[in-house]
């Protein structure tokens, strides 16, 4: 590259990347920086204590449990999300019965994926809202009122979805699912369309099975979506403050008695309720860190060759 080049070049370059300096890796280190102090948020005294609040972090009961709530997203979220795209993706594109023109999707493909994508559109504050009506605690709550037409729920009596404490991460978690679905459901197909169907063709000559497709032809060539999909699941898992602090009882969510908190909500308790806005830096710290962790680890992981076709 002549000399002339690179001035061309930096000077593409210079603008965008201040630009992240300034509003993405400068707030992160002001975090950083805060979450070595006592700052209270408000005034702009504030004395350094080193890693005292992180060592609070460590002996505080809620944060750790929060913490697990998190993990317990992180498992079951990217799992079933990507298992049920990926099962209704491969139905909609080559699961329909094979025809004279070759392999097709089921009927009416182009309708489901429209279908299945809509609680895309819908915001998760949104979508706090709908399922809230869902879950009421009454026989006007969709859910229950559905299970007392059918026998199963007292009327008098009817179930506390959002507040019963072995049910309420279940709850959040179907909410998150019904929302992802659709969304990795087309990114899945965009790239199953890239595939040709000449290769289907060719195993179904060779008495191949659905599932025989989908394990040997579909998922090594989607691999690189699924990884994907993957990172930005697990980021999803990590935050989930708005569907908590809207949904479940409390300041900022984490109710019945913190059993649906996430880092996040008590982050923001500690910072706007509770006034201790170095300690909420440390935890935001610690968010950062975990996330670039399971970001890292799951690319890790994940990662194998490329099969090209």
């Amino acid at each position: 590259m002549r000399k002339g080049q690179y001035r061309f070049v930096a000077g593409f370059l210079f603008a965008p990347v201040a630009l992240y300096v300034i509003f993405v890796i400068w707030p992160y280190i002001q975090t950083f920086g805060y979450s070595l102090t006592d700052w209270k948020g408000q005034s702009q005294t504030f004395s350094f204590v080193g890693l005292d609040n992180y060592k609070a972090l460590f002996q505080d009961d809620i944060f750790m449990g929060a913490i697990w709530h998190n993990i317990l997203f992180l498992i079951f979220i990217p799992v079933i999300t990507i298992l049920l795209a990926l099962f209704f993706a491969f139905m909609l594109n080559v699961g329909g019965r094979s025809r004279a023109g070759g392999v097709a999707g089921v009927a009416g493909s182009k309708y489901y994926k429209i279908i299945y994508f809509f609680p895309q559109v819908l915001s998760l504050a949104i979508m706090a809202v709908l399922f809230g009506a869902v879950y009421r605690s009454d026989g006007g709550g969709l859910l229950n009122g559905f299970l007392v037409k059918l026998g199963l729920v007292d009327a008098e009596n009817p179930v506390e979805w959002l507040n019963e404490p072995n049910i309420v991460l279940w709850a959040l978690l179907v909410v998150v699912v019904w929302h992802g679905v659709g969304f990795y459901l087309v990114l899945f197909s965009a790239a199953m369309t890239s595939i040709p169907k000449d290769i289907y063709e060719a195993a179904l000559i060779d008495g191949a099975g659905r599932a025989q497709s989908f394990f040997r032809i579909t998922l090594p060539l989607l691999w690189e979506s699924v990884q994907t999909a993957w990172v930005y699941l697990g980021i999803v898992a990590m935050d989930m403050f708005i569907l908590v602090s809207t949904m479940t009882s409390g300041d900022y969510g984490g109710g019945p008695d913190h059993h649906s908190e996430v880092m996040a909500t008590v982050m923001m308790r500690n910072f706007q309720l509770y006034g201790k806005s170095g300690y909420a830096c440390a935890m935001g710290v610690v968010m950062l860190l975990l996330t670039l962790f399971v970001s890292v680890f799951t690319l890790r992981a994940t990662r194998r060759d490329r099969v090209e076709f």
